[in-house]
């Protein structure tokens, strides 16, 4: 499973280094599973909400199987975050495209509003964090109240630590239950399948 976990200026740290994490864990014990981090235009350097300074590791191109979309800045109305790429609409365009190119997109926390700008959402089961559920209610989403939601093709994991539920998931989906529960036992998560 080709994994891009896109960033861009003023995502939330945990959305993105948690699943990255997660998922290069999987490799590290022979699960089939690559992760990188990639961003829509060269980047050598993006920096998180928090400060954190994270070098990419390349540019989207092509479709991967998976793309996974962090969340941030969304509740603050930041210059750089969630609500920045909804308003200048590259991202949540490409998340379209991408989508109906085969690839498998998953958002953890506001990254669910970048995929319902994308259209990719709308009548759709889907969470976010708690405090953008009726923003994401707008878009004419099935919010829901769970960790994670698992739509087929289009996945959202609820608030910032919720994205390590979404990446065991996907582990647990597309390698096997075991490969998800060695990673969970590596990382110390406590996890219910």
């Amino acid at each position: 499973m080709d994994v891009a976990i896109l960033l861009y200026e003023g995502f939330d740290e945990l959305d993105a280094v948690a699943p990255y994490e997660v998922f290069r864990t999987a490799a590290a014990f022979g699960a089939d599973v690559d992760a990188n981090l990639k961003t829509l235009v060269p980047s050598e350097r993006v920096t998180a909400s928090h400060g954190l300074r994270v070098e990419p590791d390349d540019v989207l191109i092509g479709t991967p199987d998976l793309v996974l979309v962090p969340g941030g800045g969304w509740n603050d109305r930041s210059e750089n975050g969630t609500w920045a790429e909804v308003q200048d609409g590259t991202l949540p365009e490409r998340l379209a495209t991408l989508h109906d190119g085969g690839a498998t997109v998953a958002t953890v926390c506001t990254g669910a509003l970048l995929a319902a700008e994308g259209d990719l959402l709308e009548g759709r089961p889907a969470t976010t964090h708690e405090s953008a559920k009726d923003d994401l209610r707008e878009y004419g989403v099935d919010v829901r109240d769970d960790r994670y939601v698992d739509d087929g093709t289009v996945l959202t994991a609820a608030g910032v630590t919720a994205g390590i539920d979404l990446a065991l998931h996907l582990l647990e989906r597309e390698c096997s239950p075991g490969v998800a529960e060695q990673v969970a036992d590596e990382i110390e998560y406590d996890h219910t399948y």
